[in-house]
């Protein structure tokens, strides 16, 4: 019998975010035949219920000591002061990296439990997908990881990761589907009422820029940025108000906000774009030429960048006026 882990971490965590995977891998096997179904497992680090948020408990089914060979491991997200975190369940880390090196277990984070899958080593040099929240964090903390910002579904060689919040039930859908197939998939989707295939968390990101850094003239520079992103801004001109040269502020630039200062204005732009198309009954002109656009055609194509989708069907799904109208 093939055997999956979910892990049930110490500390600080969402308890939705670990038993909605359970529930629904658990859909999922009692769909399969007897010899196709899977043991699933809830590890902790000892078999002591853990508390979260003060109110609701989870009692693990059994500890890392007792699973010598799984086949799939759940990462669940952590929360609060990650760091403090990540040190309550260093013990889970060689456990992992033991269960992927000599079993070939595969992986798969949700959420923010990619900084404990990060921890490993096993995502140097591969692709990961995180909550949007964490973004600017986890590239500091791990820059030998290729973050994917917009993706809500990441896999690299049976190395799974996952966007975050509540797109960890369409994360589960698609590990479902690896593991049971697609039609135990869509029975699971349809059950549970959840989007199947969706792909991308780019329409929820919430762009404030990234400024937990020590570089005061790229904050100013920043601060110019995001009170006259209605003007035309260049990169000349931002260097020399903040007293660098282009070259140098073009390199400060992108290690203190992890974007280039043309992305920087693009993204405060599109934000504020989104706003408005939130917000107000303007038409898709009137907001873009707001924002300082003028190519109709270039709009659309950063907004959609940026976005996922395009400012009409933006406007469509999260102005309540336009939706119904």
């Amino acid at each position: 019998m093939k055997h999956i882990s979910v892990i049930v971490p110490m500390g600080d965590s969402i308890v939705d975010t670990i038993i909605a995977p359970y529930n629904l891998l658990n859909m999922a096997n009692k769909k399969q035949t007897k010899a196709n179904q899977f043991k699933i497992d809830l590890v902790g680090l000892t078999k002591k219920s853990v508390l979260y948020q003060g109110l609701f408990g989870i009692q693990p089914t059994a500890t890392i000591n007792e699973i010598h060979k799984t086949d799939l491991i759940i990462i669940s997200p952590i929360s609060g002061d990650l760091n403090a975190q990540i040190k309550n369940n260093m013990d889970f880390i060689d456990w992992i990296k033991k269960q992927r090196v000599e079993n070939n277990a595969e992986l798969a984070s949700l959420c923010k439990g990619a900084f404990l899958l990060a921890e490993t080593g096993l995502l140097n040099g591969k692709n990961c997908a995180t909550h949007w929240t964490v973004h600017d964090q986890f590239k500091q903390k791990y820059p030998e990881v290729n973050l994917i910002p917009e993706k809500i579904i990441c896999e690299d060689n049976g190395i799974y990761s996952s966007g975050g919040a509540y797109s960890i039930l369409n994360f589960t859908l698609y590990l479902i589907e690896r593991y049971f197939g697609r039609k135990t998939a869509i029975f699971c989707s349809k059950v549970a009422e959840i989007e199947l295939d969706r792909r991308s968390q780019s329409e929820f990101i919430i762009f404030n820029g990234q400024k937990d850094h020590s570089d005061e003239a790229i904050k100013t520079a920043q601060k110019i940025i995001e009170t006259n992103y209605q003007e035309k801004l260049l990169v000349q001109e931002l260097a020399s108000n903040v007293h660098l040269n282009s070259r140098s502020f073009l390199r400060r630039f992108k290690k203190a906000t992890f974007n280039t200062p043309l992305e920087y204005i693009q993204r405060v732009k599109i934000e504020a774009a989104k706003k408005q198309l939130e917000r107000t009954s303007k038409t898709i002109l009137e907001v873009m030429y707001d924002i300082g656009y003028n190519d109709d055609k270039a709009f659309r194509k950063i907004f959609r960048k940026y976005s996922g989708m395009s400012p009409k069907e933006y406007q469509k799904k999260y102005n309540r006026e336009m939706a119904y109208s």
